[in-house]
């Protein structure tokens, strides 16, 4: 009997105090090695999570980034960007444990994997970069679903008017209409508990994305001819500098396309052990990134084939197609649906971040610590927690208010994928490796991994710079709040 509490308070011991002993390397049935529930995750779920990410809308602007590149830069571009997303992807991913891949410590997000591996001033210059990043991808998805709406709206009234009347729209109610929705599944808690909505998701970015590409198909069957040149939109057009600039822009929507090693650590940590999750995760990247590719190749040239110099900003929206009306209407419903479960992927983690802070900071109180449980029938009660309520709902009308000031975000899109592509899709990973596997400096593979680094910073700072300049350009014929397409 005494034997049965001694080892009762030690298992108690075990759970709590995991600094001092660690649970046997499978964990127990119930929890894995660091006392949290059993992860259930798979190749297929994670796989899942990553394409939902990636394959945003960030597939709309490839028919118009591939369309400042031309046939030859274009794809090369999208498979470069590709290559170099997969193999930092599996630089961050053994990451995911300190020391030890099957053993090691875990990271369960990308600012505690920079943390062990980098440590000090880094981890706070990470933190800012990709908590700005994921406040910049919620106002790009914003406006990227309200135009969607919009033009559902505008396809009808064009249908009804056989195409006399130019139904011009304000965007500002359906971006309200949009924040509004945010702000209600804002309050689901965890990231863990919306594998659904993911799995929704992805099939709504299947959707949109057959739909443009069929459409794109269908436009040239039609048309019997593949537009374009080799060397993209041609100079008369647009002039010499503006061709450049948009050059550059194309590279940062690109980039914005491929991004989410930002969520790469938390997907990973939802995958369950053994075998261990470096070996998984490095197969759902594979077959994510080579599934994204493929439909980014086909989308981005079949639209480009499709509009050549005239390929518009969006793809389903800028209005290269009309016909059938009710096929572009189902699109864009996918689209909004897509957004809707996007935005609430990316903001998880910030939102998890910011609550984590203020317990921290403020432990004793109430508002920020009580859960509240309210009774749903026939559900498990939801556990309401005011600080969580409030916080949100003014993150959301935040970011909503945000993109009714500037909604050309076409640009600001490139800006993000720029701003957020160097430092978190390599530069980081890319340390980090090297601090994990102890690669000694001046070594080949040094050597090799600090060229990669280097040539993604130039290819940043162009990015930035051409999106900086069609922002600009935006900014001169542009009133608030006023904004119709």
């Amino acid at each position: 009997m005494g034997d049965n509490t001694a080892s009762k308070n030690h298992a108690n011991h075990q759970v709590f105090d995991l600094s001092t002993t660690v649970l046997p390397p499978g964990g127990s049935k119930c929890f894995d090695d660091d006392g949290r529930l059993k992860r259930t995750g798979t190749v297929w779920t994670a796989s899942s999570h990553i394409i939902t990410a990636v394959i945003g809308s960030g597939v709309l602007s490839l028919a118009w980034a591939t369309a400042q590149l031309g046939w030859i830069a274009g794809p090369t571009m999208l498979f470069l960007f590709s290559f170099v997303t997969y193999y930092t992807s599996t630089l961050l991913a053994s990451c995911y444990r300190t020391g030890d891949p099957d053993t090691g410590k875990r990271n369960y997000t990308y600012m505690e994997a920079v943390q062990a591996n980098l440590g000090g001033f880094k981890v706070k210059i990470c933190g800012a970069i990709q908590y700005l990043n994921l406040f910049g991808v919620a106002i790009g998805y914003t406006i990227a679903a309200s135009i969607s709406m919009m033009a559902i709206k505008r396809s009808n009234c064009f249908h009804e008017s056989h195409g006399k009347n130019p139904c011009k729209i304000s965007s500002t109610p359906y971006m309200i209409m949009f924040g509004v929705a945010e702000i209600i599944f804002s309050q689901i808690p965890d990231f863990d508990q919306i594998s659904w909505l993911s799995m929704v998701a992805a099939v709504m970015s299947f959707t949109y994305s057959t739909i443009g590409l069929g459409l794109g198909i269908a436009k040239v069957a039609e048309s019997g001819k593949f537009r374009g040149s080799l060397t993209g939109i041609s100079i008369g057009t647009v002039t010499q500098t503006q061709k450049i600039w948009r050059s550059f822009q194309a590279l940062g929507d690109i980039a914005f396309a491929y991004s989410y090693s930002l969520i790469l650590i938390e997907i990973q940590d939802t995958i369950k052990s053994p075998p261990s999750e470096v070996k998984t995760m490095k197969k759902a990247t594979l077959l994510s990134v080579a599934v994204t590719t493929l439909f980014y190749m086909l989308c981005g040239c079949m639209g480009y084939a499709a509009f050549g110099d005239l390929a518009p900003g969006n793809l389903l929206t800028g209005f290269g197609f009309y016909n059938p009306f009710w096929l572009l209407d189902i699109a864009n419903a996918a689209i909004v649906i897509h957004l809707v479960g996007a935005y609430q992927v990316y903001c998880q983690p910030l939102f998890a971040f910011i609550e984590r802070q203020a317990a921290n900071y403020f432990p004793e109180s109430e508002f920020i610590t009580k859960e509240i449980e309210v009774p749903i029938p026939g559900f498990k009660p939801f556990k309401l927690n005011l600080f969580r309520l409030v916080w949100r709902t003014l993150f959301v009308m935040l970011t909503t208010i945000i993109s009714m000031l500037m909604p050309f975000f076409n640009d600001v899109v490139g800006i993000l994928g720029a701003f957020g592509f160097w430092p978190l899709t390599v530069y980081f990973p890319v340390e980090m490796y090297i601090v994990q596997k102890k690669i000694p400096k001046w070594s080949t593979r040094w050597i090799s991994l600090q060229i990669l680094s280097v040539a993604c910073l130039i290819i940043s700072i162009a990015a930035a710079a051409g999106s900086f300049a069609g922002v600009v350009l935006d900014l001169k014929t542009y009133k608030p709040f006023s904004t119709s397409y």
